[in-house]
Formats: structure tokens, C-alpha cells, sequence
């Protein structure tokens, strides 16, 4: 929804509705994760996407349909069905979109959504989508505060309770309670999606590799830092596509800023004297990676230096060293595709092989997300 927050807030404040088409769950091979949405407009304007093309014919027209005064409708769309190919869900998989009309009326909170996401702010919009309530009512939640309401109290606030959760791990799926929000019933679909800050990538080290891995990071969705304690190469200017530039010696700033679990940490400095110290705080992280730049002859003297530091094999093995995937990289930019690759498939659980030469789905939940 961020891809389309703009052109909903601006047809709200317009006095117009607009459709709004997301996708709220999906099964095998569906193109793209839940919380891709698109947004249509009075004038016909379609922005963002929710198959990457195999069923925007489709939606759109159903937005039409809900902008025109029907009901909002949860549609899934599966290889089983004949319909799946005439829209062009070719792909295989299963994918499920809920199809709403936003206007003042049906979201009066979409502005302050819009807020919180500008701003950085937690924020998750709870939307039931399909069994015994008010389909399409929204209950907007804060890790403070909420707004709206779901139809009833007992389910706002255990819709609250399950969102706040799901907010600090950033995650976005469908719940499912009873009619009064009861946990050991699931007839009501409430679908929650969370609008969690970016996720931070640390990057240690400002040489060249670093820029062309700060332009990926940034690409990726992350918020790229940059930091090392030689003030004439860590500068915004050799940096323009960083978020921020730091010059601290990296153990020192590591130790002063948040590390959570969706972190990722990326060494590229090769220097005992600055990867030492860093490493052996880094690894007592809950980072969700720690790559480290160098050769194997490089990670064996880092290892042994680790080790004389008193850090145990279970902290070492945290370390991904030589970083990234073997895709043969040899420029800057390469490498920043090959340590990206790296990171991607730690976090979904990825082989790092050629598709062609693996079986199963090609699409993955993240590792150790719970099952939604």
C-alpha cells in the first residue's frame, strides 16, 4: 500500500473514492506477498500492482464494480480454476485480493496511515475481509493508540493485540477470530498489514564495493547506513544513495544504535583492526545477517583472532564470510548482486542455486514466520 498511499490520501482529501484492490493471501507460486495492492482512480487511473500483470485486467474491473457501489469482495484466483487462465494467472499458485472503495467515509484514518508511514511511525491497518462482521471496516493501530473499530470492542481489542505482535515483527497476513474476536474460532478473516519502519542495513567500510551496495541495499527497501572512522572516505558525497553517513569507529557506533532481527550487517572493511572489535559485538546482535568481506585466507586469521577474543564456534558460524553468492561477480556492482542475492536467500530460505536445477515451489515463506 505504501506504492499507492499517495494517490488514495490525495483522492480522499479530493472528496473522491477510489478503489483499492490487495492482496491478502497467497499459496504456492502466487507472484507477489501479501500487502501488494493497487489503487484505481475516478478517472481510471490504475497505480502499483498485485500480480505483477497476470490478473490486473481483472481486479480492475472488480474495482470499478465496488467504486460503483457494490459491495467490497474478497476474489481468489487459482490454477484450478478456469478462470485463472482467462485472467492470466499462468504462473500457478493462489492468489486472494480484497477489493474495497476508499473514500473519507469507508477509512476516515487513511490520512493519519499516511502520516505514520511519512513520519517512520509503527503502524498497522487491521481490515476484515470475509465471514460474520462488518466487511471492509478498519481498525487502525498504533503501539500506543487506536482508531476505528472492526464492530465490536472484544474483537478490536484482541485484533489490537494480535497486530501490535505481528507490527514488531513486521509481518502481514490474515487472522482469524470469531464474530466477538474468540481465538478458538475462525469464521471472521481479519487481514493485518503492517507498516513497519524499513529494515537497516549497516554497511562498515567506505570503499568502493560499499557504493554500489548501498545503491542495492536502497533499491532493496532498506534504510543504508554508512559508517567508518576515516572522515576523508565516509562522506555523503562519495555516498550519495546512503541514508546516512557516520564517521565513528564501527564497534563504537554498532554499539550505540538499534540491531534488531530484520538488521543485516555487512563487513567490508578487511582490516583486523576495525573487524575485531566489530565482529565480536556483532555477532551478540540479533541481526538477521553478518557478512564479512574478504579472502579465505583473510576470514581464517579473522576466525583465529575471534576465537583468542573468547567467541564460541556457535558465534562464528553466525558470520557469512567470503559475503555473498558464487555468481563469478568480480566488479563493485557485481559483488553488491551477489552479497543482495546472499542476504534474499538467508532471509526466505533459499538455495542460492539455479532454479532450473531445484524442485518444489519457487516462491517461499520467510524463515521462521509464523504460518498466517
Amino acid at each position: 500500500m505504501r506504492e499507492v498511499m499517495r494517490e488514495l490520501v490525495t483522492a480522499a482529501g479530493d472528496g473522491e473514492r477510489a478503489g483499492l484492490v490487495t492482496v491478502v493471501s497467497t499459496f504456492q507460486s502466487a507472484p507477489r506477498q501479501p500487502g501488494a495492492s493497487m489503487a484505481v482512480t475516478q478517472a481510471g487511473e490504475a497505480v502499483g500492482s498485485v500480480s505483477g500483470g497476470c490478473i490486473e485486467g481483472a481486479v480492475y474491473e472488480l474495482a470499478q464494480e465496488v467504486m460503483a457501489g457494490r459491495p467490497p469482495v474478497l476474489q481468489r484466483y487459482g490454477v484450478s480454476d478456469d478462470d485463472a487462465f482467462a485472467v492470466g494467472l499462468t504462473c500457478g499458485g493462489i492468489i486472494d485480493v480484497f477489493v474495497e472503495a476508499v473514500d473519507r467515509s469507508t477509512f476516515p484514518a487513511l490520512a493519519d496511515v499516511a502520516a505514520s508511514i511519512d513520519d517512520a511511525e509503527p503502524v498497522a491497518v487491521a481490515t476484515v475481509v470475509a465471514g460474520p462482521g462488518e466487511t471492509g471496516a478498519h481498525l487502525v493501530v498504533w503501539p500506543d493508540r487506536v482508531a476505528g473499530s472492526l464492530g465490536g470492542q472484544r474483537l478490536d481489542d484482541a485484533v489490537a493485540d494480535d497486530a501490535r505482535g505481528m507490527l514488531d515483527q513486521g509481518q502481514t497476513g490474515i487472522r482469524r477470530y470469531g464474530a466477538s474476536g474468540e481465538r478458538r474460532l475462525d469464521d471472521l478473516q481479519v487481514f493485518v498489514q503492517s507498516f513497519a519502519p524499513r529494515p537497516r542495513m549497516l554497511v562498515f567500510g567506505a570503499i568502493d564495493f560499499a557504493a554500489a551496495l548501498v545503491r542495492v541495499g536502497r533499491f532493496l527497501g532498506y534504510h543504508v547506513t554508512v559508517c567508518d572512522a576515516r572522515p576523508v572516505f565516509a562522506t555523503p558525497r562519495r555516498f550519495p544513495d546512503a541514508d546516512e553517513v557516520v564517521v565513528k569507529w564501527p564497534h563504537d557506533y554498532l554499539a550505540s544504535t538499534t540491531v534488531d532481527a530484520r538488521t543485516v550487517i555487512c563487513v567490508l572493511t578487511h582490516d583486523p583492526k576495525f573487524d575485531v572489535p566489530l565482529l565480536a559485538a556483532a555477532v551478540r546482535t540479533p541481526a538477521a545477517y553478518i557478512g564479512v568481506m574478504g579472502s579465505r585466507r583473510t576470514h581464517d586469521d579473522r576466525l583465529a583472532r575471534l576465537r583468542a577474543e573468547g567467541l564460541s564456534e556457535d558465534e562464528l558460524g553466525r558470520l557469512a564470510s567470503p559475503l555473498g553468492l558464487d555468481i563469478g561477480a568480480r566488479t563493485p556492482e557485481e559483488t553488491a548482486v551477489s552479497i543482495a542475492a546472499e542476504i534474499i536467500a538467508a532471509r526466505w530460505g533459499g538455495s542460492g542455486r539455479r532454479l532450473r536445477d531445484t524442485a518444489g515451489p519457487i516462491h517461499r515463506e520467510p524463515l521462521g514466520a509464523d504460518a498466517v
